[in-house]
């Protein structure tokens, strides 16, 4: 069940909605239970084998959790980290045997050139993120930013919550802590809520669902025949598509926090206005990099022992950063590429780019962007390295009648992708909002008549469509 499907709109949602509300305030725990339970449900919609798997990592991890918490009451610190090692070697084994085992046992095949047995192992939907999120409770018990969490449901509920759980924000512990029994909804909390949560169901099924067909026909093609500019308009499309899936599912997944009293951190801000790629992974997937930052960056020493310690810290992140992604060399590859531009840059690139007009430090950015994205979106190499030889030339074209109807009949989209992703929409609206501070109902009336119609368009497009992935749905 993804949140851009008819039967997650119209009857899951609100029917949780209905029984979450339904209860009073005073009973927290009852309330949780609801989610806890409806959380399960919607991930076994999916995976209902790897249900187990989800129930033993959440009972594993509250106990470990309270071991952890003991020892640090009883100052007993050795103990207590013995504690955390054993609960992230175990989050991790059970994340390398159904994500990384079989990539693992087929390059070694292939390196020993004889047939090994392979591991065919379904990959648990969302193992990533909700690995991550467990990883970061024994350690922010230990470093004492917060407290374990007595109430079961409470836990299993952070470790499982159905908004987040397939595709983040990856939210660490000690920033939910509080209001996983101590929130408080509210009438604003629940309209802001709504709104967020349609403005991400427009951004995916409107924008990134369409510009995907683009890419989807051109990525088919043969890259060996096709024209420069018809690459880089796949290219192009494959970026905003990625851009907008995601952000859609995590201003969802915002959404549906703020509605149940939640304030999850923001995972994306306008990443394509960026000048520099340190800039770029500042405004992507945010909850990542502040992840990688403070549990393995920071641990391995930051930037505190000197440029060499630094260089070995950023290159070991982003080969994590890469992997993360999947199970496969490209991946690999684009966290090391990233890895490497990350170090030119912190070398002497940012120096260079201060000097240089505002504009071409954009161009600079996207660039090295969007050759980035290349190595993400093709798991076969060879293919990857064909469309980039087509990006400078190698079908021996520069433009042909299919590209410019493609171009043609996707202007008006391609317009509004660009200017979506500049955040000029969000500029407007945040015009409004001041305005609103003056003539209130003015604007709730705006804000409403645009929520419906978000709504309206984007179940009509459900209605009659075939084509709605999500992209880091295996991840």
């Amino acid at each position: 069940m993804v949140f851009s499907s008819l039967i997650f709109l119209y009857q899951f949602f609100p029917l949780v909605l209905l029984l979450y509300f339904v209860i009073p305030k005073r009973f927290r725990t009852a309330r949780n239970l609801i989610l806890l339970v409806f959380s399960l449900l919607f991930y076994s919609w999916g995976e209902p084998v790897a249900i187990w798997l989800m129930v033993g990592s959440i009972v594993l991890n509250y106990a470990l959790g309270w071991l952890v918490q003991r020892f640090c009451d009883r100052e007993e610190r050795k103990k207590a980290r013995v504690v955390v090692a054993v609960s992230v070697a175990i989050n991790l084994l059970l994340l390398g045997i159904f994500k990384y085992a079989g990539f693992f046992l087929e390059n070694i095949s292939a390196l020993l050139g004889r047939e090994l047995p392979l591991l065919k192992i379904a990959l648990p939907i969302g193992i990533s993120f909700y690995t991550f999120q467990s990883l970061s409770y024994p350690v922010d018990i230990y470093r004492g930013e917060a407290r374990a969490q007595k109430n079961l449901a409470a836990f299993g509920m952070y470790v499982s919550f159905f908004p987040q759980l397939i595709a983040g924000p990856i939210v660490q512990f000690h920033s939910i802590a509080d209001q996983l029994t101590g929130r408080s909804e509210s009438r604003d909390a629940f309209s802001q809520g709504i709104s967020r949560f349609l403005q991400g169901l427009g951004k995916k099924v409107l924008l990134a669902n369409s510009i995907g067909l683009v890419w989807e026909e051109i990525s088919a093609m043969p890259a060996g025949d096709l024209p420069v500019l018809m690459a880089w308009l796949g290219l192009f499309a494959f970026a905003f598509q990625i851009y907008f899936d995601f952000s859609g599912y995590s201003d969802m997944a915002v959404g549906m926090g703020l509605m149940f009293g939640f304030h999850f951190p923001e995972n994306f801000d306008h990443p394509y206005r960026s000048k520099s790629i340190t800039e770029f992974w500042r405004r992507w997937h945010i909850t990542l990099g502040s992840w990688f930052r403070d549990y393995v960056y920071i641990p391995l020493g930051g930037n505190r022992r000197g440029p060499a310690i630094q260089i070995r810290n950023i290159a070991i992140v982003w080969a994590l950063t890469g992997i993360w992604h999947g199970a496969s060399w490209n991946f690999l590859l684009w966290g090391v590429y990233f890895g490497i531009l990350l170090i030119l840059e912190k070398l002497f690139l940012l120096r260079v780019l201060e000097r240089i007009p505002s504009f071409f430090q954009h161009v600079y950015a996207l660039f090295f962007i969007l050759i980035g994205w290349v190595l993400f979106a093709f798991d076969d190499l060879s293919l990857g390295i064909s469309y980039l030889s087509a990006l400078f030339g190698a079908g021996g074209k520069l433009l042909s009648n299919e590209t410019i109807y493609l171009f043609y009949t996707n202007l008006i989209l391609l317009i509004v992708l660009c200017i979506a992703s500049a955040g000029i929409p969000k500029r407007i609206r945040d015009a409004f909002s001041r305005f609103s501070k003056r003539r209130p109902l003015p604007y709730a009336a705006l804000r409403s008549i645009c929520a419906a119609l978000l709504l309206l368009l984007s179940t009509a497009y459900l209605v009659d469509a075939s084509y709605n992935p999500f992209l880091y749905f295996r991840f």
